[in-house]
């Protein structure tokens, strides 16, 4: 077994897959592998895994699984298996209004708590992205950010809202190390810091939504669309390589809904 995940990884690594992948694929695979102890690594097997796996997880969840272990038949075991992906639930993500958007905000007296919260929604950003983030990433001059190797490993820039120029500039200046947020120990932050951050703002804001980070960025993408912004643009600037995964936010915005009058109004 060992020596088979240090193939995959082999095949990762060689490809530049991105950490986040490599640690992904492998829990998968290693996941899978245990299931099958004294059976045959087959077509079959993994058939019954996903089977099992669709009992207990949704379908975007077994279809993220199920790619990992395809591509550890394609290019480990070199045995191709044609399995379709399970068809997913197609559930609207949760979006906050403009006002609750503000309590969140201003319900956050921390100082770097409060611009995390700003970029996660100002800007459309992945917790990674923020985690990442470094002084030399922001060009105050023509007011842009610049998201290194975001998912797919592919840059962007963003534009750095007008509202925080400023709070950011100074906020650069508060400590002597390259990296932008750093935590109380003075390294990088964690994933779970940040949601953390989302969720104590958002009980403190009074909010009943399941408000986390990912739903400031899923903000952002329909406050735009419902300004008017066009689809191609806010697919640039939330980093997605393809247009399908942004027409989400078709249906997630209502306000074509709102503009429509019902007939029996005209009654």
């Amino acid at each position: 077994m060992q020596s088979l995940i240090e193939t995959l990884r082999r095949e990762m690594e060689i490809r530049n897959f991105s950490k986040k992948t490599v640690k992904s694929y492998l829990f998968s695979v290693k996941n899978f592998l245990e299931y099958s102890k004294g059976r045959t690594l087959d077509e079959n097997t993994l058939k019954d895994y996903v089977a099992l796996l669709l009992k207990r997880h949704n379908p975007s969840t077994v279809s993220l699984n199920l790619s990992a272990i395809k591509f550890f038949f394609e290019f480990v075991l070199k045995n191709r298996v044609d399995i379709p992906n399970p068809k997913k639930n197609k559930a609207i993500p949760d979006v906050l209004t403009t006002g609750e958007v503000k309590r969140l905000i201003d319900s956050t007296d921390n100082i770097k708590h409060k611009l995390i919260l700003k970029l996660l929604y100002g800007c459309g950003l992945r917790v990674s992205e923020v985690i990442n983030l470094k002084k030399d990433d922001f060009n105050f001059d023509e007011r842009l950010m610049h998201i290194r190797l975001s998912k797919g490993r592919k840059d962007r820039f963003v534009r750095i809202p007008d509202s925080i120029a400023d709070e950011l500039k100074n906020y650069s200046g508060l400590n002597n190390s390259d990296i932008f947020f750093l935590s109380a120990r003075g390294g990088m932050l964690t994933t779970a810091t940040i949601q953390k951050i989302v969720k104590v703002s958002a009980k403190k804001a009074g909010i009943k939504k399941n408000v986390h980070p990912h739903t400031l960025r899923h903000s952002f993408a329909t406050h735009l669309l419902e300004q008017g912004i066009d689809l191609k643009i806010i697919q640039k600037l939330l980093g997605h390589s393809d247009i399908k995964t942004t027409q989400i936010y078709l249906s997630v915005s209502n306000q074509t809904i709102k503009n429509v009058k019902s007939p029996l109004d005209n009654l």
